[in-house]
């Protein structure tokens, strides 16, 4: 599971499994791991005021971004238990605001987080 899905209100809970069935380290572990965990978990750090402020999880927020793109009409997501997808569920109706758009571009900016159009048209 990818660290976001992890965040609540409160801030980080990593519950990253290290080893696959074989007990070998797992391609998402290997993934989630050193720099790119460190930055991640900066960035979903960063959407927790957001979070705060509409009164919903990090998660929400996230897939709002990426359901906030122009011609973006779905978000791919996944949950280990249907209790995950709960906090999920806001991000339908969520609208992020101008202010939002911006704090979450400059976060990825600032983390490194990730690459590409920092901010919609919206």
């Amino acid at each position: 599971m990818a660290p976001i899905g992890r965040l609540g209100r409160s801030g980080p809970l990593l519950d990253v499994p290290p080893t696959d069935r074989t007990g070998k380290a797992s391609v998402t572990f290997k993934r989630l791991s050193g720099e790119k965990l460190t930055r991640n978990l900066a960035f979903a750090g960063a959407l927790i005021p957001i979070a705060e402020r509409h009164s919903t999880s990090v998660a929400a927020v996230a897939i709002a971004w990426t359901l906030a793109w122009p011609g973006v009409t779905g978000a791919i997501v996944g949950a280990r238990s249907p209790a995950q997808v709960d906090g999920w569920l806001d991000a339908a109706s969520l609208e992020l605001t101008g202010r939002d758009l911006a704090e979450i571009a400059a976060a990825i900016e600032a983390t490194g987080a990730g690459s590409g159009p920092l901010q919609s048209e919206k």
